[in-house]
């Protein structure tokens, strides 16, 4: 496994971490206006190594914005557009409940877990 460092905007952190087929994206803090484009940096060098699977864990996020989910959106459209499998780890109140009420899952392929996402197994 290789840590290709971590970036830091205040409270707001993501982690990428590239394992096997696998680039992790951890995201921890306040998903916002302020921080989207943190994040948003992050998913454009990802899209320039081109890997098979991009897995966005945000089960860290205590906040998750309109401008969060948009990038989301964005991202889901621009690696369907790459051939690259877009996997999204949320279960928390904060995350997963409010992309279900957006019915963004119907769209973006949630996990529970980190585990179940690397096996592609949804919950």
């Amino acid at each position: 496994m290789i840590s290709t460092g971590q970036a830091r905007s205040g409270r707001f952190t993501v982690t990428p971490r590239r394992d096997e087929d696998f680039l992790v994206l951890h995201v921890c803090g306040d998903l916002d206006v302020l921080t989207a484009p943190t994040l948003g940096t992050h998913l454009d060098v990802a899209f320039t190594t081109s890997p098979p699977v991009l897995i966005v864990d945000i089960t860290d996020v205590s906040f998750l914005s309109s401008a969060g989910i948009s990038l989301l959106v964005e991202t889901h459209r621009l690696t369907e557009r790459g051939g690259i499998s877009l996997r999204v780890v949320a279960d928390s109140p904060a995350t997963s409940r409010v992309l279900r009420m957006m019915r963004i899952d119907e769209v973006i392929d949630l996990y529970p877990t980190l585990a179940e996402a690397r096996h592609g197994r949804q919950g």
